[in-house]
């Protein structure tokens, strides 16, 4: 058990108290260590996180052991972007499932990556380990995973502040209505469709914000990029459907019989820029086209020809 005796005349809450003690955990995990009774105050267990400490309070933490997660590893290959001792970047496949859910409790990257990386267990909360953004099941393309406490709190911070830039390829039915620009629409859970998502007036939804520029257009589709400024469950999708020109092969938010027959939507994070733990420069990450989807380029390029 860890004691500390606060020692200052101010006032401080006792979980940014403790956030400060322990670098390591992020502050909403000691939030749930205070409610769960972990923390005590002059020998009296205390469940507020915002209780205020003065003057010689005694502080008591006895620290939970990490959270042993039902997940069971599976020895699933990964293709590894890069890995060191604090994260591991790998290149999703498409049909792959980021974390365990209903329909999808095996085969997952979470599963995957327990066997990879065992120490990853119990990072970033049960259910979810080691996982700091989510890739839709047919997205492929590079996802990013923490190894320890530190790293997980590190590229949280990094994607709130929107520090680490992302670069998504799609291809489209049809057009946008100008070579590049910016959506900024908000989005919220369709009330109709509990799944889906919706594009909603301002003020009734998340903020969302995506730019796109066209790299190549062909008579029925368009090759874009697009850079997400913002992280909404199912935002590049949703947003270049709002622009009338939805992903190939997306049936949720596009059309329900696909102009390319793909068994998937036509989406690749290809690029990540991300500052790792301990460095000052931004390093970039490149993950190439499936061969499913450069067959698809390939096909259109010939039939301009």
């Amino acid at each position: 058990m860890a004691e500390y005796r606060y020692d200052s005349y101010e006032k401080c809450r006792l979980d940014i108290y403790l956030t400060d003690k322990f670098p390591q955990h992020s502050r909403s995990r000691i939030q749930k260590w205070i409610a769960a009774g972990a923390v005590s105050i002059n020998g009296r267990p205390v469940v507020k996180a915002g209780l205020m400490l003065e003057m010689n309070d005694i502080v008591q933490l006895d620290v939970p052991e990490p959270v042993q997660t039902a997940i069971l590893p599976e020895e699933i290959s990964l293709e590894v972007v890069y890995e060191d001792r604090n994260l591991l970047v790998i290149n999703k496949p498409a049909g792959m499932v980021v974390h365990p859910g209903a329909g999808h409790l095996t085969g997952t990257v979470v599963n995957a990556a327990l066997a990879h990386a065992p120490e990853m267990e119990g990072i970033g909360g049960e259910g979810r380990p080691g996982i700091v953004h989510r890739l839709d099941k047919d997205t492929s393309g590079l996802l990013l995973l923490a190894k320890n406490d530190t790293t997980h709190r590190y590229l949280q911070d990094q994607f709130r502040d929107r520090l680490i830039h992302k670069t998504y390829l799609a291809l489209v039915d049809g057009a946008p209505p100008t070579p590049e620009g910016i959506v900024q629409a908000a989005i919220a859970r369709d009330p109709s469709h509990r799944k889906r998502m919706a594009v909603v007036p301002e003020g009734r939804g998340r903020e969302a914000v995506s730019r796109y520029h066209i790299l190549k257009s062909y008579p029925n589709h368009t090759y874009l990029e697009v850079n997400p400024q913002t992280g909404r469950t199912h935002q590049i999708r949703l947003h270049l459907s709002f622009l009338g020109c939805p992903i190939v092969g997306d049936t949720v938010y596009g059309h329900r019989h696909p102009s390319i027959q793909l068994g998937r939507h036509f989406l690749h994070a290809a690029k990540l820029v991300v500052t790792l733990p301990g460095e000052t420069s931004p390093r970039e990450f490149n993950a190439p086209l499936a061969p499913e989807l450069m067959k698809v380029l390939q096909v259109l390029d010939l039939e301009e020809e």
